[in-house]
């Protein structure tokens, strides 16, 4: 059982929360409706990357078992960049010059129209994959981690294509729906609450964007991020038991 109200992020202390954090009564109630017997979960990808969210997961609930989902970290980053300017929490549409902005956004040297979540616009510091892993094997045992690489799901799975690169129709309508005004971010924060809301949510940026092939990154800034990569990949490698060479090509 999943809850309708994806990516909760009801566990983090050190992570940002634009609409505010549910309380345990409210993350409890979105279980609610699973049946007797059913597996019960939530996905919050921002779980892997919170210093604090693995400790306190396991105090919640000791006996939980942790799925990961990884992916090439280059190609991860790359994706982040297009999904925060789908989302209007990105305002520098060149990849490579959102990357150098990095170190000065992590300083609070660059003025940056505030995202709902500011760590998202920290791109190499959310790919650390082995030290978050770590975190989780350290709090969990090796055995409730299970760690599944994106090639394996798209290559042994029946899904269909979900969350595809999309791009907006209307900026003014998807800032209003993922930047309101000071007025209604607080009517945002109750209403976002309820599974109806979610619905017409969904419905209306489905009506103001279009699925687009994302661009191929520029192969001499891939090969850069690879190379400056490679030591961490091979890091994760050896955490996971698998080998992760096919990332490095």
């Amino acid at each position: 059982f999943m809850p309708f109200h994806k990516e909760p992020n009801f566990f983090g202390e050190d992570l940002t929360r634009h609409y505010g954090r549910l309380s345990r009564a409210e993350y409890l109630a979105l279980f609610r409706n699973a049946k007797p017997g059913q597996r019960v979960g939530e996905a919050s990808t921002w779980y892997l990357y919170s210093s604090t969210a693995a400790r306190e997961i396991a105090d919640f609930s000791p006996g939980a078992q942790i799925i990961v989902l990884l992916r090439n970290p280059v190609d991860v980053m790359y994706a982040q960049h297009s999904q925060l300017l789908f989302r209007a929490d990105e305002t520098l549409t060149d990849f490579e010059a959102a990357l150098e902005a990095e170190d000065a956004r992590r300083r609070n040297a660059e003025p940056v129209l505030p995202p709902a979540r500011p760590e998202t616009l920290f791109y190499r510091h959310s790919v650390h994959f082995a030290e978050q892993i770590e975190r989780y094997i350290d709090c969990f045992g090796r055995s409730r981690v299970q760690v599944v690489l994106f090639e394996d799901l798209i290559t042994d799975t029946a899904l269909p294509p979900h969350n595809q690169n999309r791009r907006v129709r209307f900026g003014p309508i998807q800032r209003l729906i993922f930047r309101p005004p000071g007025p209604l971010l607080g009517a945002a924060r109750r209403l976002r609450r309820y599974r109806l809301v979610h619905r017409l949510r969904e419905g209306v940026l489905r009506l103001n964007s279009r699925a687009e092939k994302r661009p191929a990154l520029n192969p001499a800034l891939r090969r850069k991020l690879l190379a400056e990569f490679a030591p961490e990949i091979e890091r994760l490698s050896l955490i996971i038991g698998r080998d992760l060479s096919a990332w490095q090509a």
